[in-house]
Formats: structure tokens, C-alpha cells, sequence
């Protein structure tokens, strides 16, 4: 059996759950979200005991697989109603900045030209200042993959430790040339 599968999701207060062939709906605070899971994993909601429980029907490996997936997934769109999702990152280098007009994440990284990244609606991108940004949502794979892009731009080198990386995320650098 499944160890994080089994585990039921507990529904915190203020947080409505239905499921409805196969569409899950949660719905809190800070916003809605929606997942249709896998036919192979039943879910069902606990009204009593205020939580949410994932079963499967067979024991297959892919069964067994999608069980653990759809109940962290769930557990996550929990989290994601009520506190929400942050990842911030930093820009290093000099000359480097980032700064927001309108839907528009203006990027500029050590290129010929300025790099303009399409904030997604469903996310709140800020820069506090021109060296930081902030991206907040309430759906944790698209703040992760919106912040991975913006990383992607520029990529920390080992060198001299420019580019754009998570706050706290540390860069190996490597040694130079040597001189005489």
C-alpha cells in the first residue's frame, strides 16, 4: 500500500471540497482550483471527519503510482487555497535588474537586448527591488515553472556567480585562470 496515498488530506477550515466525475474542486480564501484525476484512483470526501481519501482498485505499479501522486496533489491545491505559494529570486550582476510594466517582467541580464517575460494571470509576479523578484500564486506547479523560466533566462555561471537564482540557492564557484 501506498504510505503517502493512504494518508487522508485533511480540509482546513474555510476550505470546500466536491468531487464530481472525477473533477475535484477546492475552493478557499485565496482562490479555486481544479483537477481531474486519474480513472484508476477514487476520491471521496469525508464531510464528518473533514478530510479527503484516495483509494485504488488494483495493485499495479502504475496504480500504485498514480495513488501517492493524485493525493499529494490534492494535499497541495490545500495548501495552495489557504496560505499560497512564494518562490523568490535574486539577480546578480552588475548592471543586472528586473522590473514589471503592466503583465511584462522586463529582464536585463548581460544581453544585447532587454528580456520580456508574459506574467501568466493566475500568478502575482513583484520586484520589491530591481535585484529581487517575487512570485506568488496559489497553484504550486505554475509558480515553480514560471520561476524556472525566469531562471532559465540567465543561469548562475561558476565563475563570477551572475545570472538569476532562487533566494538562498547557492552557486559552486570554480576557480579562474591561473596567472603568473
Amino acid at each position: 500500500m501506498s504510505r503517502i496515498g493512504k494518508k487522508p488530506v485533511a480540509i482546513p477550515s474555510g476550505v470546500t471540497v466536491n468531487v464530481a466525475n472525477r473533477v475535484v474542486t477546492v475552493e478557499g480564501k485565496l482562490g479555486k482550483l481544479v483537477f481531474e484525476h486519474r480513472p484508476e484512483v477514487t476520491v471521496t470526501v469525508d464531510a464528518d471527519a473533514k478530510e479527503v481519501v484516495c483509494t485504488r482498485a488494483t495493485d499495479d505499479r502504475a496504480d500504485r503510482a498514480f495513488h501517492g501522486l493524485t493525493r499529494a496533489l490534492l494535499a497541495n491545491m490545500m495548501v495552495g487555497v489557504t496560505d499560497g505559494y512564494m518562490k523568490k529570486l535574486e539577480i546578480h550582476g552588475v548592471g543586472y535588474l528586473g522590473a514589471i510594466a503592466g503583465d511584462v517582467l522586463q529582464l536585463r541580464v548581460g544581453f544585447a537586448n532587454e528580456i520580456h517575460k508574459k506574467i501568466p494571470k493566475e500568478l502575482d509576479v513583484s520586484c520589491p527591488d530591481q535585484t529581487h523578484i517575487v512570485v506568488k500564486g496559489t497553484d504550486k506547479q505554475k509558480v515553480g515553472q514560471f520561476a524556472a523560466e525566469v531562471r532559465a533566462v540567465r543561469k548562475p555561471e561558476p565563475y563570477k556567480g551572475k545570472g538569476i537564482r532562487y533566494e538562498g540557492e547557492r552557486v559552486r564557484q570554480k576557480a579562474g585562470k591561473t596567472g603568473k
